[in-house]
């Protein structure tokens, strides 16, 4: 009765890591055994174990990252102008810290969604709040807050995000009230938060992308000064992919 009522304390106080591993001493005679400070030992390790393991798929959820992406699986091999000396130290997220920002251009199918979420998966396992947006539909989703009167409350919440993931950059020449948007958004962030870009435009051309030169001065001023530029190269890899996989099925 008191070991069941040792659990159900644990588990009122929300310490689910530490009743799982309570329970399993429970039924393990062998454990049972251990001396009193091995098997708090035991208890105190799977109960900071659970809470990691809870905060980053909590963390992972509200990231929202289009791709399930990790540097372990992160191909240096294709020729892509991939540096693993200039790319594999980001995954420390110092770059996220000191509020730097990336900016991650090249061709169509190189692997810039993968890479951007690879580097907000290592973000969030190191604790960092991450959110991921394809620019199209963010000022989608932009727009719909300025007629619902949720504004303020969006700019405030990517305001506070660590790492803010702006995919797709340059695909479609934005509006006018999109470009403010995006310079109000920039502008909350800068210097305090590290935003990442990807887009198929190389980073001198942004500046005719945006339109409307003092506000994409104004918007580059932010974004591109302080960041670490990433430019890839070379054919699609899902062309290749596609490729080795029609062989296979020929052969």
């Amino acid at each position: 009765m008191l070991d069941q009522a040792s659990l159900t304390t644990l588990r009122g106080f929300k310490l689910f890591g530490m009743a799982e591993a309570l329970e399993q001493q429970l039924g393990d005679p062998q454990l049972q055994s251990l001396s009193f400070e091995e098997r708090m030992g035991l208890l105190i390790d799977r109960e900071s174990t659970s809470r990691e393991n809870r905060r980053l798929t909590r963390l992972l959820r509200l990231a929202k990252l289009r791709e399930q992406a990790c540097f372990e699986d992160i191909d240096y091999r294709h020729p892509r102008g991939l540096q693993k000396s200039q790319f594999a130290p980001l995954s420390a997220c110092n770059w996220v810290r000191k509020a730097q920002n990336i900016c991650l251009s090249g061709p169509t199918g190189t692997g810039k969604t993968f890479l951007a979420c690879a580097l907000g998966h290592a973000a969030c396992r190191q604790g960092l709040s991450v959110r991921y947006w394809r620019l199209p539909r963010l000022f989608e989703t932009v727009r719909i807050a300025h007629g619902d009167g949720s504004y303020a409350r969006l700019l405030t919440s990517m305001a506070k995000t660590d790492l803010l993931i702006l995919d797709d950059w340059g695909l479609q020449k934005p509006a006018t009230q999109e470009r403010h948007d995006l310079l109000e958004v920039l502008e909350d962030r800068y210097g305090k938060r590290a935003t990442l870009v990807t887009s198929q435009l190389p980073v001198k051309n942004w500046h005719a992308y945006l339109g409307e030169p003092t506000v994409a001065d104004a918007i580059l001023d932010r974004l591109v000064h302080n960041a670490h530029k990433i430019q890839l190269t070379g054919d699609s890899m899902r062309r290749k992919a596609k490729a080795i996989d029609q062989k296979d099925q020929d052969a």
